[in-house]
Parts: structure tokens; sequence; C-alpha cells
């Protein structure tokens, strides 16, 4: 089938978005237009409507649920019903309703392939896992689309799916596996989602950007959406009279977003209900947090109500039949996530390391201190030097702070939001950083961003050059006398420099390295997105912790032709090739120094993979 569309999909933690560009026939280049995709879901049992977004929540219904959710789009019920239906019963059904599943796909102790979600839910609920969820979630997606263009289905077309900044190659990786099995075309591309947000602006602003920018201006891009905090520095460089995008750095993968917002006002919320005399189950705590996310929803849009009222299902003989109810202000509202996500701080502020409090049994690894304007500043002093190479040297006496800023995510919907970080950004900075882009077209923003990318690769428009956001590295055994109780000092050896671009590969200079097969091992990585000048080839014998973040090792049997041979050494010399696929995933190749054999490593989690 020809290629008709460029789509862009936003595999988002609350809610999941399609946008496409139709490509000129006569193959012109004329700018896109951007749609979005109505997605078909279940609103009631026997009723489908359709909406821009689908909620990215996973109903897993009772056995006599199911005849009567049967529908077109949801032929089997039992393995899950996903969409606006299923978000509906997270407030009165929470303990058969999955949320936050792309939360758990990084998540890297539990979660990510075994079925354990929803997570704690009693035994007679069949679990899936956060894999399960991202796949059922694309297979809805895909489906939409083929059924809007049965002529054009989405394999054959130009697809580019979003990921956050800061995911590991696990999840990566995963993501991938998922989109493919869900019938995407192998070879569709992933986009980081601040990327996704800086072409949606460029695309809302193709004849306008660079008389907005100029050479040497920085970019910072904050993005807090349901489950993640995301922070890239884009910086504006000049190359033959054009002005060209460079990624600069990403953040650390930060566990903090909507989600978080949702837990305290549900903590302010049960608290107040228990001064009343009513004191929630775990799974009315659960509930309470599900119908804060609707409350917080509506109390913080621009044209939202004064007041809400929150019930929950009431519990025990005395209360059959009745709720629990109570009224939240958008005045209170607004103070605890604004000052409590969004204080005020100086530049020189860092997030607070001690152990989190509150509601922390739905099990997911949420940030300790949960003020993003202290993890921005963190961020910013972490990227000093970096944004002073970047700078050109005419702007050498420039300030080294940002000079745009950049929202994106559903919190910044909220004007009191947008201004708070406005605000305390304005206060590091020698001159106020000019504020890109309006507060319309946010939910939306990833996706059509996305598809505005897709159109520029097919096209020769604008791109935003950087390639890997971090450099990563391998844990090497040093070798020395086994002393009782202490492991062996571990090395790192840099196989991929931060920036390497996609479709490219790197031979990684140095002795060779041994390589175990035939027998169980474990193989250890580590990233950085701090130590940018590290060249592919640099050894490091210690570092700190936040110099190297060390990624889920990897636990498998290689193989190896001579495996029959019982006098096959079980070492291997090997040196290591590394390649950045034009997918933007890291794979690194270990080639014997002997024979032909190689083998390559692949960051995925699921079982029987190397």
């Amino acid at each position: 089938m020809a290629l008709r569309y460029c789509v862009g999909i936003d595999l988002g933690t609350t809610n999941s978005v399609v946008a496409y560009a139709p490509l000129a026939d006569d193959g012109k280049k004329v700018e896109p237009e951007l749609k979005l995709l109505p997605i078909p879901q279940l609103i009631a049992p026997g009723q489908i409507e359709s909406r821009e977004a689908l909620p990215s929540f996973l109903y897993l219904p009772r056995d006599r649920e199911i005849e009567s959710l049967k529908t077109a789009w949801a032929d089997n019920p039992a393995r899950g019903v996903a969409g606006y239906y299923a978000r509906l019963q997270s407030a009165e059904n929470p303990q058969r309703v999955v949320v936050a599943a792309k939360s758990w796909l990084c998540h890297g102790n539990v979660g990510r392939t075994e079925a354990v979600l929803p997570w704690q839910s009693p035994p007679e609920v069949q679990k899936v896992s956060a894999f399960d969820c991202t796949q059922r979630f694309l297979a809805h997606l895909v489906s939409a689309w083929n059924t809007a263009h049965p002529e054009s289905r989405l394999q054959d077309q130009h697809v580019v799916l979003t990921v956050p900044a800061s995911f590991d190659p696990a999840a990566r990786e995963l993501t991938r596996q998922a989109a493919i099995e869900a019938g995407l075309p192998d070879h569709f591309v992933l986009l980081e989602e601040p990327q996704a947000a800086v072409y949606h602006w460029l695309a809302a602003n193709a004849e306008q950007w660079r008389a907005e920018l100029t050479a040497g201006d920085v970019m910072l891009v904050i993005d807090v959406g349901g489950g993640t905090t995301d922070l890239t520095l884009v910086t504006v460089e000049e190359s033959g009279g054009e002005l060209q995008l460079q990624r600069l750095a990403v953040g650390n993968h930060l566990l903090l977003g909507g989600d978080n917002m949702d837990l305290a006002l549900a903590h302010h919320v049960s608290m107040r209900m228990q001064e009343q005399g009513h004191d929630l189950d775990p799974w009315q705590s659960v509930s309470l947090w599900h119908a804060c996310r609707d409350a917080k929803e509506k109390l913080l849009s621009p044209d939202g109500p004064d007041q809400h009222t929150i019930s929950v299902l009431g519990r025990g003989s005395s209360l059959i039949g009745g709720t629990i109810s109570t009224t939240l202000s958008a005045d209170e509202t607004r103070r605890l996530i604004v000052d409590g996500f969004f204080p005020q701080c100086n530049a020189d502020a860092r997030p607070q390391r001690q152990a989190a409090s509150g509601f922390q049994d739905i099990g997911l690894p949420y940030e300790a201190d949960p003020a993003i304007t202290k993890q921005v500043a963190a961020f910013l002093a972490d990227q000093t030097e970096t944004i002073r190479q970047a700078v050109s040297e005419s702007q050498s006496d420039r300030s080294t702070g940002p000079t745009h800023l950049l929202f994106n995510g559903g919190a910044f919907r909220s004007d009191a939001l947008r201004n708070r970080m406005r605000d305390v950004v304005n206060g590091w900075c020698d001159s106020a950083p000019t504020v890109l882009g309006e507060r319309k077209d946010l939910d939306a923003a990833v996706a059509l961003g996305a598809a505005y990318y897709a159109w520029s690769k097919q096209t020769g428009g604008i791109r935003i050059r950087g390639g890997t956001a971090r450099s990563y590295y391998i844990g090497i055994e040093t070798a020395g006398l086994a002393i009782p109780g202490a492991p062996r000092p571990l090395r790192a050896l840099c196989v991929a420099a931060q920036g390497m671009e996609e479709g490219t590969e790197a031979e990684v200079p140095g002795k060779e390295i041994g390589l175990v097969v035939g027998a169980p091992a474990r193989f250890r990585f580590f990233a950085s997105s701090n130590r940018s000048d590290d060249a592919v080839g640099t050894q490091l014998d210690r570092w700190t912790p936040d110099e190297l973040v060390e990624s889920e090792p990897m636990e498998l049997t290689l193989t190896r032709d001579s495996a029959g041979d019982e006098h096959a050494e079980p070492f291997v010399p090997v040196r290591f090739v590394s390649r950045v696929t034009e997918l933007g995933m890291f794979e690194l190749w270990c080639h014997s120094t002997r024979s032909d054999e190689e083998w390559k490593m692949e960051f995925s989690v699921r079982e029987n993979q190397s």
C-alpha cells in the first residue's frame, strides 16, 4: 500500500491521543494539515462514542459483566476494556482497574512483564502486566485507525510513537515490542515527548519561529504529565546561515506528576473525612484517589467551578448503598497543589532525599520530594557547564540560564501552575525567559508534534538534532584475589557517548574483555546524563551515584556455536561495537576476537531474550 499519512501517537499515562498529517499527492513540500483521530470506545454497556483521547485505563470485568460489555471495540472484554468506561470504573471498582501502566513499565523492580496489576487487587481479579496494558491500549488505537482508514492501514504508514525522555532502554524496548505486537509497522520511530512538544510549537509557528529564536538561545522544556516530569534543554545553533535546533540534555526519570497531585488531594480529603468519623479502608482510599483526579481536573480548569463534591462508596452494614461525601474548593485545591508541588525556591534549592510518606501502598517509587520547582533547579544547576559550552562566543557574556520556556503536560492547563513555574524560573535568571506557546492543545500537543516530526522526516523539514540523551556504560568486574564477603571491584566502560546519532555505530577501543557464555551471568549497565565529555572507550574506576545511574541488570545465559564442546572456555574474548538504530534504540554487539561469533545485548527484561 502507498504511504499516505504521517501518524503521531502519544501513549500517555492518563490519556492516549493519535494525530496525523496527510502527505501531498504530488510530493510538494507544503505545511501539513494536522488532525486528531476520533477514537471510538465504550462509554457504557452497549454504548460506543468517539472521543479525541483514549483514557489509559484498563477495566477487568467480573464474569457476569462480560457478555454485556462485548462490542466491536471490546470483542473479548475478559482481557480488559480500555478507555472512558474503564476510567469511570476506577472510582467505583478501583480493585479492577489498571492505572498508570506507563509508570509501571519503567519500574524496574516489578510489574513490567509480571502479571501483578491492578497492584494488590484481590485474588479473584485476573491480573495483567504493564506490558499487556501497553499492548492493549495500542491495539485499540490501531483498530481505531484501521477502521477510519481501511484503504491506508497503519502498518503501511509512517508512524512515530512518543516515550518520556527519561525512559530507560528496557522500557523503550518493551514499548517497541508491545507496539509491534499491537500492529504498528516494525519500522516505526520512537520520539521523546519533550521533543514532540517542541515540534508542536514549531508546527504552530512554521513561518515565525526563526524570528522568535536566535543563535545561542536555550529553551527549557518542562513537561509535567500524569505520571512523570520530563526536563529537556534545546539550544539554537547557526550553521551555514541557517538556524538549527540541538537537544542538549534531558533530566533523570522522575515519577512525579498529576498522579502525585491526585494523591496529595486524596490525603487531604481523607484527613477531613477522618475528622468526620469516617476511617477509609485501603480500597476506599484508592477510590478516593481516582475521585480526586476528576475533582482536580474540573477545579483547576480555566472555567472550572468554585467547588466540587467528592464521594466514596460506603462500606459496612450501616453504609450499604450509601456514600461518604465532602466538598473540595477550587481555592484550597490551588493552594495544595501550587504550594505543594511548585513552591517558591532559590536557584540553589535541591530536592530533599528523606523517605516518602503517605499513600505508598500502590507500589510505584514516587519521588520523595514532590517539589517540581526544586527538581528543575537541580537539573539546571547540573547542566550549567553544558549550557555555557553551547552558548555562542558572541553571547558569552550572557547568563547561563534558559532564554525561553516551553510548558507541556496537562498540569499546565492551569494558569496558576504555569504562572508559578514561570515566576520561579524568572527569579533565577538575570532576564526573564520568554514563554513559548499557549495553553490550548496541551492535551494533544505531544501527538500533534509527533505527527509533525514524522512529516518533517518525510519532507526534509526542521529536525532537532541530539542523538542519545545519555552516555551508556557497561560494568566490568576486575580480576583479583577473592575476599570473603566483598564483591570484586567494578569499573565502568563507556560504550556509547552522549549525542550518538540515530543510524550510527562506533567501535569501542581498548583491551579485549571476557564475555561469559554457556552459564548464567549477570550483566550490569549504567547511564549518565551529566558526563557529556566521556568518549567511547573512557574507563571509570570510581564514580558517584549522581554521575552514573545503574539500569536494571540482565540475568541470562548466552549460547555459542561450540556449546557442545566440553572443553570450551567459559570466557570468550570480545570487542564491542555500539549501535543506535533508526528507531532510536541502543544495541551493544559483542564480537569474538577468536571466531565469527557475535552476540547482541539488548536492554530487554523479557524472559528468554538476549
